[in-house]
């Protein structure tokens, strides 16, 4: 028997989203993140996707559904996630888990493409160092974070904030709605 109402879990979820819908910037954001996102494609830039753990899976299926397919047959547009093992463990060997990211866009990034970090706490310092190279080479940062946003909130070019105190997996399931979301939109304007 299971020692738990499943639907309390449906329920608790459907309120994080609605306190996510409520929020009175939530259309605006995300409307500019597909606009940012749009524009970096149109003018040849590229999508680089990063997070930690299920966020990290979360930045993987975002950059699959771009080069791959979504919903309907389109060209594959230009996006990656920062997730091989070797880079990783090579950074984190040398340099620390800190700079696993920012060492890729500082090699791979270009002025002109956006960069998509994800982190439910909203304090990945190795989200925050990525930001910082965003920043200093011109690409475009768009955070997916939750909680209050963390130290992270004010370093993006745009922060998607769901509002949840609670445990990580009710943030990244409204993460992975705005992802999708992201997708079609992206798909839409670039059709």
């Amino acid at each position: 028997m299971i020692s738990f109402n499943v639907l309390d879990d449906l329920k608790q979820e459907r309120e994080v989203l609605e306190n996510f819908i409520s929020r009175p910037d939530t259309k605006e954001l995300i409307e500019k993140t597909i606009e940012i996102m749009s524009s970096s494609i149109k003018k040849g830039g590229k999508l680089i996707s990063a997070g930690n753990g299920g966020s990290m899976c979360d930045a993987m299926h975002f950059a699959e559904e771009l080069t791959g397919r979504y919903r309907d047959n389109r060209p594959s547009y230009p996006a990656v996630a920062i997730c091989d093992p070797s880079h990783i463990t090579c950074v984190g060997n040398d340099y620390g888990f800190d700079y696993i990211f920012s060492r890729y866009l500082e090699g791979m990034g270009a002025a002109g493409d956006v960069f998509l970090g994800i982190s439910t706490s909203g304090n990945s310092k190795n989200i925050i160092e990525s930001c910082k190279v965003c920043k200093e080479k011109g690409i475009k940062s768009v955070l997916l974070l939750g909680k209050d946003g963390g130290k992270l909130k004010d370093l993006g070019d745009v922060s998607i904030i769901v509002p949840h105190d609670g445990y990580a997996d009710r943030i990244q399931e409204i993460h992975t709605m705005i992802i999708h979301i992201l997708i079609k939109g992206i798909e839409q304007e670039l059709a």
